[in-house]
């Protein structure tokens, strides 16, 4: 058997809207929605995407490889006694 109302209302025209001031129409369960980001303006799908490396990290761990493959290796000791 069917069960009768246990799905919400769905509202064929519901409306998006972004901060950045776009608007989008799509089918949703609520006649409604604000979102902070949408394609127009995220920095990923705009090309304004920056990569901050602020702590130098990846310089960091370039030259920690470069002095671990430049020194020369240690012996492990053959035992404990």
């Amino acid at each position: 058997m069917a069960k009768k109302d246990i799905h919400p209302e769905y509202f064929p025209e519901a409306k998006i809207r972004c901060a950045c001031g776009k608007t989008y129409t799509i089918g949703a369960t609520k006649k409604e929605i604000q979102v902070e980001i949408c394609g127009n303006c995220h920095p990923f799908y705009t090309g304004e995407e920056k990569l901050i490396d602020t702590a130098g990290r990846v310089e960091k761990f370039k030259k920690r490889q470069t002095k671990a493959s430049a020194a020369p290796k240690k012996a492990k000791a053959q035992g404990r006694k």
